[in-house]
């Protein structure tokens, strides 16, 4: 069973949220919150598998919130799977640097919302392809320092290869057909770049390859 956490300002919507989830049989929704300090606390005491975390909130937003639970440093990191509005909202971005594990956007259909939870409560990051070239891409720049070089990447030229497709929001299966290998070849480059990288997810390379200047 995945106990999930809801986290959004709109009544509407987290309640909408709540009832879609619920009505999974290996779903439960363990609680409900409208602000991010809400959700930090809720999270704290209720220690849901995934948050799902709205970004513009009131008094502590989504961006905050997520940078609690699931930051650098935390001891215990919850998995954060992002829910935003794209044409209004600046800091999906950030909220991915802060520790997410992934994104959607709102107006997915449910189907995608009940596969990116059980996706990032199984471990794995959800970085939707086309939100990936549009979104990260967009804002790279400012993420990005002007000054900052590729310099050495301790990565195989495949390696590499694989990485630059991860951050230009390629999935497994269309790494597989753009390089004419198996998927689960793909999967054993996605997992040595990871670990030799120390990163967390696709999440954080797809960050770490626009940090390095490796993808523009």
């Amino acid at each position: 069973m995945i106990r999930v956490l809801v986290c959004d300002d709109q009544p509407l919507i987290r309640t909408g949220f709540a009832t879609i989830i619920g009505a999974q049989p290996d779903m439960a929704v363990v609680g409900e919150c409208g602000d991010g300090h809400a959700a930090v606390a809720l999270a704290r005491e209720l220690e849901p598998d995934v948050v799902v975390m709205d970004v513009r909130m009131p008094g502590l937003d989504g961006i905050g919130a997520t940078t609690q639970l699931a930051g650098a440093g935390v001891p215990h990191p919850v998995k954060v799977l992002v829910v935003t509005t794209f044409n209004l909202d600046e800091y999906v971005y950030e909220s991915l640097r802060a520790g997410a594990s992934g994104f959607l956007l709102k107006d997915a259909p449910p189907a995608h919302l009940l596969h990116g939870i059980r996706t990032v409560a199984a471990g794995a990051a959800l970085l939707a392809p086309e939100v990936t070239r549009q979104l990260v891409g967009r804002y790279a720049a400012r993420i990005r320092p002007a000054a900052d070089t590729p310099g050495d990447v301790p990565l195989s030229a495949r390696e590499l290869e694989v990485l630059c497709l991860i951050a230009n929001g390629l999935s497994n299966s269309e790494i597989a057909a753009t390089l004419v290998i198996s998927q689960e070849t793909v999967k054993t480059y996605v997992s040595r770049i990871l670990t030799k990288l120390d990163l967390r997810d696709r999440v954080q390379a797809v960050v770490y390859a626009y940090r390095r200047g490796l993808v523009t």
